[in-house]
């Protein structure tokens, strides 16, 4: 949806010059905010790099709180922060 190839949108690992993200409205406080930020800055035309990390998941006992409602969210923002906002 934004012509940027990433394999993880989701890592919540983001960097940015100050000049690039002062000028972006974030309005989400969820898991909305991946999809919302990562196609307002492929809006911009700026050079997005994708750099591997550690990471070990976490289960349902050990705190994790993402369900596929989440996702449905996240898919739903995709889409309206591409085409709407």
């Amino acid at each position: 949806m934004t012509n940027l190839n990433l394999t993880d949108m989701e890592t919540c690992y983001k960097v940015f010059r100050a000049d690039v993200i002062k000028n972006i409205k974030i309005t989400s406080d969820r898991f909305e905010f991946e999809p919302e930020i990562t196609a307002k800055v492929a809006r911009t035309g700026c050079r997005v790099y994708e750099v591997g990390i550690s990471y070990a998941g976490r289960d349902y006992t050990e705190g994790k709180k993402i369900t596929w409602l989440d996702g449905l969210k996240a898919m739903i923002a995709i889409f309206r922060f591409r085409f709407f906002d």
